[in-house]
């Protein structure tokens, strides 16, 4: 039973509309849920917060056996709206109750990729020192003491020759931001690559992106940045925006906070305002107003933020605390699951609050999670 569920047949209840068997499953439901002295959570806040907000409605009305009143029930009902905020909607996320056994050798994803060089060498970044890391043709490649990937260009020291490339790759459960040669800045999502020359040209500056990454452009209108994808090209001067290009989703999405871009798929242009995103699928490109920015970019501020179905979700759990999805069934496209958690957050509270959410559950076999 969803929220929105719970709340009508709280109002059925209280109003005297509810059928027998409806007003049976209230009080079992009280009985069992604010009675019980057990609790199988290990998350002490919880404990604490249900005894406490308990104690109040005992002390406001004492119902008798099985007849219970409109303050009461406002009360309860106060209390399931409360505990659902405390549990969708703050980023201090607590865990009610554990509902699915799941181990602990699943962790969320951290600052992990590999930095593959012009030569071929591949270096760790996230096992590399601070400091310099490689010379490439005039160009200084450094990490920074936060976690950076910075390129420096020596002054003339970089030949008029075809540029070197390279590409950072963020694994599944990793991520990085990059530091380019123009001063662009690309925060790169789990799963996802970058790959670009160690010097832009002095007329265009281009990149290839697979999966998703937010881009800071340097503004250089004699040199336009263009991001390549399998599906796109995503021309701009200077702005601030988010590519979601998988190869696996049907459609990509760029969405655009400032400035100004253009998509091109095919012979298809579009130009973006701050605020709107492109679809691009095979059948073209769909411009969307209805856009909610801070859900786009939530990943790239710490947060999985959620609204849209499970499977879409899920997607984004597999890629961060690399896990495989199997699905007992496919789950209804059309319900929609709303909620904000840290992506520091332990995959049982995810996991847990994806089901006080909808009508699901889910079980863990290694490193495999199945929906039920």
């Amino acid at each position: 039973m969803n929220r929105e569920q719970a709340e009508i047949l709280l109002r059925k209840y209280s109003e005297g509309n509810a059928s027998v068997e409806e007003a049976q499953l209230i009080e079992n439901w009280f009985q069992q849920e604010f009675t019980s002295q057990a609790d199988p959570t290990d998350q002490p806040n919880y404990l604490q917060i249900k005894q406490e907000m308990w104690q109040h409605i005992m002390d406001e009305v004492v119902p008798t056996p099985k007849v219970y009143t409109w303050k009461y029930l406002v009360a309860a009902a106060i209390l399931i709206i409360s505990m659902t905020s405390i549990l969708f909607f703050s980023r201090q996320t607590t865990v009610v109750k554990t509902r699915v056994a799941l181990s602990d050798s699943i962790v969320p994803g951290k600052n992990r990729a590999i930095l593959t060089l012009n030569d071929g060498r591949k270096i760790s970044l996230s096992e590399a020192k601070n400091g310099e890391l490689a010379q490439q043709s005039g160009v200084i490649i450094r990490k920074s003491a936060d976690g950076k990937l910075i390129y420096q260009i020596q002054d003339n020291l970089v030949p008029a020759n075809a540029p070197n490339y390279n590409t950072i790759e963020a694994p599944r459960g990793g991520q990085w931001q990059v530091i380019l040669p123009d001063g662009s800045k690309v925060y790169l999502n789990a799963l996802s690559s970058l790959t670009f020359p160690t010097k832009f040209a002095n007329d265009e500056r281009r990149v290839e992106l697979k999966g998703e990454g937010y881009f800071e452009v340097a503004h250089n209108k004699k040199a336009p940045f263009r991001v390549i994808t399998a599906q796109q090209q995503v021309e701009v001067l200077g702005t601030h925006f988010n590519i979601m290009a998988y190869p696996e989703d049907k459609l990509s999405k760029t969405t655009l906070l400032s400035g100004s871009v253009k998509v091109t798929q095919a012979k298809n242009t579009s130009l973006l305002q701050p605020g709107q995103q492109a679809q691009v699928s095979t059948a073209g490109i769909k411009i969307t107003n209805q856009i909610d920015l801070d859900d786009v970019i939530a990943w790239k501020n710490g947060y999985f933020k959620f609204n849209e179905n499970l499977e879409t979700i899920m997607s984004k759990i597999a890629r961060w605390y690399e896990v495989e999805v199997i699905y007992e069934r496919k789950p209804d496209p059309n319900f929609r699951y709303q909620g904000e958690i840290s992506r520091e957050k332990s995959i049982r509270e995810l996991l847990d609050m994806l089901t006080y959410i909808g009508n699901v559950r889910f079980e863990i076999e290694g490193r495999r999670i199945i929906v039920k």
